[in-house]
């Protein structure tokens, strides 16, 4: 997908999915930087990054925000690597977050790993913590139309590359919509659903 884009000098951020060395040295052999959620499905990797004396790093970034129904704190903090073994890694970052639902008084903790190939000279922790939140605020859009419009959990799609296949349609059907400038996809959904022309004249085939 990112042969035909000009990457260099960009940060490009990812999920554990795409937390592979092929894909980390794809990026940084075009000159880009990666930001990459590390996760149990990488054991050898993971075990390394929360194996680190995180108590003893200082904090590098605090942010605390509040929305209509909940308040937010996220805390990150950075550490360099000098041997990781992975490509091109130069340090990991620690987001503890504790979210609190201001209407039912439910606190919820999350602690998340991540790798990049940008030093400390290259980025300073402002600029990691937006670029993360940027990409969770990107994933959550997404993956909440995904569960709650498409029911993706209630699918019995499961074999093969098929449950990646059928992800990627709904993530374009998504996009395409917000494109548009759709604001309720479901709405969208129903109504494009009476109509086989209508997506078709939505990806710009007819």
């Amino acid at each position: 997908m990112l042969d035909g884009l000009e990457v260099e000098n960009t940060v490009v951020t990812a999920d554990a999915l795409h937390t592979q060395h092929d894909h980390c040295a794809y990026l940084t052999g075009r000159g880009a930087h990666y930001v990459a959620v590390v996760k149990k499905n990488h054991p050898g990797l993971y075990a390394q990054v929360i194996g680190l004396p995180w108590r003893e790093i200082p904090l590098g970034h605090r942010t605390r925000d509040h929305a209509r129904h909940h308040g937010e704190v996220r805390r990150l903090k950075v550490a360099a690597f000098s041997h990781l073994g992975y490509s091109c890694a130069r340090q990991t970052i620690q987001v503890v977050r504790w979210r609190r639902d201001l209407s039912a008084g439910e606190l919820t903790f999350e602690r998340v790993y991540l790798i990049t190939s940008l030093s400390a000279f290259d980025a300073t922790c402002t600029e990691l913590a937006k670029w993360i939140r940027g990409h969770w605020g990107i994933e959550n859009l997404l993956h909440h139309f995904r569960d709650c419009t498409f029911r993706e959990d209630d699918s019995k799609v499961r074999t093969g590359t098929l449950p990646r296949a059928m992800a990627s349609l709904r993530n374009l059907a998504i996009s395409i919509f917000r494109q548009d400038g759709e604001t309720n996809i479901a709405a969208a959904l129903r109504r494009t659903g009476r109509d086989y022309h209508r997506p078709l004249r939505a990806l710009g085939l007819t």
